[in-house]
């Protein structure tokens, strides 16, 4: 076969390639998607503490398409009195994002709550007499709030 012909019946085939790359689905989260959410929002330690990692390397999770984004405390003070809840509340707000994304936000609502109260109270946890009774004060009244309202 000539070059002038080869070229000729190759340059609709290179198109149609191009199309089919094109059209070709995005990749799908992996499969554990939902089992590395929930082991992420759990209320024990060791879940914050590997949320917290992950937080720190999100490229290393970008095929999982988690939603990272964060407004921390919403419209509370995120450190109120010097009590650093911040990265509590984006956690919070991690569970709330990514559940709603997954349509089980409902279900998994009442322990993303909790997550965030017994987060809140290992930052307490750090202090000692009033500064405690004051912090844990505040963090019940955080729980509250995200409990009626979140």
């Amino acid at each position: 076969m000539s070059r002038r012909l080869a070229a000729a019946l190759s340059a609709p085939l290179l198109g149609m390639s191009a199309l089919f790359v094109a059209a070709a689905p995005a990749q799908a989260a992996p499969a554990d998607k939902p089992r590395v959410l929930s082991s992420w929002t759990q209320t024990n330690t060791s879940s914050y503490t590997n949320w917290v990692a992950a937080r720190g390397n999100q490229s290393n999770w970008s095929a999982y398409g988690f939603d990272w984004s964060t407004d921390y405390c919403s419209k509370s003070p995120d450190n109120p009195f010097g009590f650093p809840f911040q990265i509590s509340c984006a956690r919070h707000d991690f569970g709330y994002r990514n559940y709603k994304d997954a349509g089980t936000f409902d279900a998994n609502k009442p322990r993303l709550d909790s997550a965030l109260y017994e987060d809140l109270k290992r930052v307490c946890g750090r202090y000692a007499g009033a500064q405690k009774a004051a912090c844990t004060g505040l963090a019940w009244t955080y729980y509250q709030a995200v409990k009626k309202l979140g």
